[in-house]
């Protein structure tokens, strides 16, 4: 899944994409690198982000999403929580939304999704992306997390999203330490067993990638957003070879690369058995 940030402020590519023509030219050549699917999102969901009035979100993201259903092949997802802009975007061309509230925000979502026969994928977070980094705390992180993606996953199916339209993420970096990001991505197998559908894994560029990669260079703090790409690539075969069905990512060619390599692999593997 390429990321298309049609933002000013997202954590890692915040402003480079808000010209639609931008976006779409992105959006046209992640296509060409591999993606499976584009991810159209017009409100940052950073920690800290302020919300986005629905008319600003639907200005950035209904023009992108038309102009690459018309130009690309690529299924489109719509990264948003807002009704009215998963009906917008479902209408222009999106067949997937991708909601971080998991209906929560905007109940009404459900009942749009189903009604388009749209795909749905519900996320963990831990309050809102204003506070959620505050000070998270989970008893056993793994079992909640997928706790409350199977509880979302049933209000989606009782909402009528259909049965093989549903994925689950459990939200890396969304209200979670660089702790409990790590033993969600180790507990992948569990919670892809737990929720019963397929599983999507977030973890490009993100913070705790940045903090890790310093801790094991000795260093303080965490590397820049442009010097995490090396660990994202870590992330995204670990969390692949551990029953995630879908990566969502920024830089698609080099994820693409490595998914193909480990395919290989198995493949030689197989063989020599």
């Amino acid at each position: 899944m390429g990321i298309v940030n049609v933002t000013p402020d997202s954590f890692s590519d915040g402003g480079r994409f808000l010209d639609p023509d931008a976006a779409v030219a992105h959006g046209i050549e992640l296509a060409e690198h591999g993606a499976d699917v584009l991810d159209v999102g017009g409100e940052s969901t950073r920690p800290g982000a302020a919300p986005v009035p629905a008319d600003e979100e639907l200005r950035r993201v209904v023009p992108v999403v038309e102009q690459l259903a018309a130009a690309t092949t690529v299924p489109l997802s719509v990264d948003t929580t807002k009704a009215a802009v998963a009906r917008a975007a479902l209408h222009a061309g999106a067949t997937v939304v991708n909601d971080v509230s998991a209906g929560r925000s905007d109940p009404e979502i459900l009942g749009v999704t189903a009604a388009a026969g749209a795909g749905y994928v519900v996320m963990h977070m831990q309050g809102e992306p204003r506070t959620m980094q505050a000070d998270p705390r989970y008893d056993d992180v793994v079992a909640q997390v997928g706790d409350f993606l199977a509880d979302r996953i049933e209000v989606a199916r009782a909402a009528g999203v259909a049965e093989g339209a549903l994925a689950a993420d459990p939200g890396i970096g969304f209200g979670k330490t660089v702790e409990h990001n790590l033993r969600l991505l180790a507990g992948l197998p569990a919670l892809a067993e737990r929720v019963g559908v397929p599983v999507l894994v977030g973890t490009s560029r993100k913070t705790f990638v940045g903090k890790v990669l310093a801790r094991a260079g000795a260093a303080s703090g965490d590397l820049p957003v442009d010097q995490r790409e090396e660990g994202t690539l870590a992330t995204v075969v670990w969390a692949i070879e551990r029953g995630a069905s879908i990566v969502r990512v920024h830089d698609v060619l080099p994820a693409v690369r490595a998914v193909r390599l480990l395919d290989a692999l198995h493949s030689a593997d197989a063989s020599a058995a």
